[in-house]
């Protein structure tokens, strides 16, 4: 029975650690950066993501905007803060 226990043990701790050790930190568009006339669909086709924002908090900030927002690069009403 020690060797089932020991089994289920390394198993656990395998679990909790894998997703780490397989994440792989993805530079948008790698060389290019985020900048126009970038196929960004084609870039991130075959890829699996988990967004992280990375900025110095207070000077920047994330916002989900509509048309006008977007085309202005402004908030506007109704535009939602989804990240500071």
């Amino acid at each position: 029975m020690a060797s089932n226990s020991q089994l289920f043990f390394i198993l656990g701790i395998f679990a909790i650690v894998a997703p780490s050790i397989l994440a792989t930190d993805f530079i948008v568009a790698d060389d290019k950066g985020w900048t126009i006339n970038v196929d960004y669909q084609a870039w991130a086709q075959g890829k699996l993501f988990y967004v992280v924002f990375n900025y110095p908090e207070g000077v920047h900030n994330v916002l989900k905007v509509y048309g006008t927002g977007f085309q202005d690069c402004a908030a506007t009403a109704g535009s939602l803060e989804l990240w500071h």
